[in-house]
């Protein structure tokens, strides 16, 4: 009797879950990076009296430009960074405790 095959971390199966998976995050990334980038220029057009308000001497836009985009683009560069490595870890976990339960 042959022992039962065990999953591979570098199967075809295995990956193309990992990577269907990672599209999803990308996507999603990409959509919120998105929102950021067009987010202001439309709201220069749509609501030009309370992005034209002044706040510590600058418009309201401009601080927003200045002080709010990088550390929004950050926090969207370190969301991806985290969920990946975790959807990583999960797939790899996951393929071994399916290697566990085949082996007993």
């Amino acid at each position: 009797m042959q022992p039962p095959e065990q999953a591979d971390i570098h199967s075809e199966s295995f990956l193309h879950s990992l990577m269907r998976r990672q599209l999803r995050l990308s996507i999603s990334c990409a959509a919120a990076f998105l929102l950021v980038l067009l987010g202001l220029p439309l709201a220069n057009y749509f609501l030009p009296d309370l992005m034209a308000i002044r706040v510590v001497g600058f418009t309201l836009s401009w601080l927003i430009l200045g002080i709010g985009f990088f550390p929004a683009v950050w926090l969207i560069a370190w969301f991806f960074i985290r969920r990946s490595i975790a959807l990583e870890d999960a797939e790899v976990s996951e393929v071994q405790r399916g290697n566990e339960e085949s082996i007993e």
